[in-house]
């Protein structure tokens, strides 16, 4: 069996992974970025020395699975395929793959970081590879967007933008009031936890919503505000989850009365949380609305080389 590698440094997640030349996910190995406590991220300097630092562990772990015979190797090489996408925490991925290209007379690919993150919500969900195009959301520490997915000519997804955040990022929103609240960095799966264990929320943070995109902004100050305030720290969380979905409820109706679309996908850190997904699929997935969503596996929601790994499989089948 042949295997197609992926690799993917992004901002806080170190990861490789293996394909087969069926489109199956073989292995998949991560290490995050370690933040002290308190701390609501990395420089990239410091970010990109452990990434480098993390790498040969990770393959040390891929290559004990019988020596694996790769016959091309994928890399996410930046953040999105735009000009100008860059962040140095790439150049640890992109470096290590172009280095087995050259020595092993393999190809190497060089998608985007979205891209793979789009391919790994696909996986699960390859019915909608056969649909002429798709929306997309992409919500993650480094991007809140919506997208237009169809087929590319140059390479495999064509991306459009159709409304972005102004300001924070979803993900941003969600670390910095995990942080406020004294939760580990990242904050994520710990704020779920958290609000999973209010019963209802009796407090609300209004959702910022235009024709032209969407603010997190006052979002962010609003929970400040319940947290100095004294507000049960549960209440808080809810009530910033329900806010996202709230917005994102807004944001795809929109696009369904413009455009017609109903098939969503819905990818990045963010969409791994369950209170999100719940809501959503509840208000939007209603027979009253008829929109079809789908969501990535939460495992393959977060930044990982799955995704960049599966894109790369199909790249090379496609010569």
């Amino acid at each position: 069996m042949n295997y197609i590698l992926g690799i993917d440094t992004s901002a806080y997640t170190t990861s490789l992974a293996l394909v087969d030349e069926n489109h199956q996910l073989a292995a998949d190995e991560r290490m995050l970025l370690q933040v002290k406590e308190g701390e609501r991220g990395l420089r990239q300097s410091e970010a990109l020395f452990q990434h480098v630092k993390n790498l040969p562990g990770l393959f040390a772990r891929i290559f004990q699975r019988d020596e694996p015979k790769i016959s091309a190797v994928a890399v996410s090489a930046f953040p999105r395929n735009l000009p100008g996408s860059y962040m140095p925490v790439f150049m640890a991925g992109l470096s290590q793959a172009r280095s087995i290209s050259y020595v092993n007379h393999i190809p190497c690919y060089e998608v985007s970081h979205q891209e793979g993150h789009i391919m790994a919500g696909v996986y699960g969900n390859q019915e909608l590879l056969q649909h002429d195009s798709f929306l997309a959301v992409h919500f993650s520490g480094g991007t809140s967007e919506v997208l237009r997915v169809t087929a590319g000519k140059d390479s495999f997804f064509k991306i459009e933008l159709t409304q972005s955040g102004s300001d924070l990022h979803a993900g941003q929103l969600v670390d910095r009031v995990g942080v406020a609240l004294g939760l580990p960095f990242p904050s994520g799966r710990s704020l779920e936890e958290l609000a999973r264990q209010a019963e209802k929320a009796d407090i609300m943070i209004p959702s910022s919503v235009s024709g032209t995109g969407f603010s997190f902004s006052g979002a962010e100050n609003k929970a400040l505000d319940f947290i100095n305030k004294g507000y049960p720290h549960e209440q808080i969380a809810l009530a910033l989850f329900k806010m996202i979905a709230n917005t994102l409820e807004k944001i795809l109706l929109s696009e369904y009365e413009q455009s017609g679309f109903k098939d969503v996908l819905l990818v990045g850190g963010v969409m791994a949380n369950g209170i999100i997904r719940e809501r959503l699929r509840k208000r939007l997935e209603h027979p009253a609305v008829g929109m079809k969503l789908y969501f990535a596996a939460p495992a393959l929601s977060t930044d990982n080389a799955a995704g960049v790994a599966l894109l790369g499989s199909y790249l090379y089948q496609q010569g």
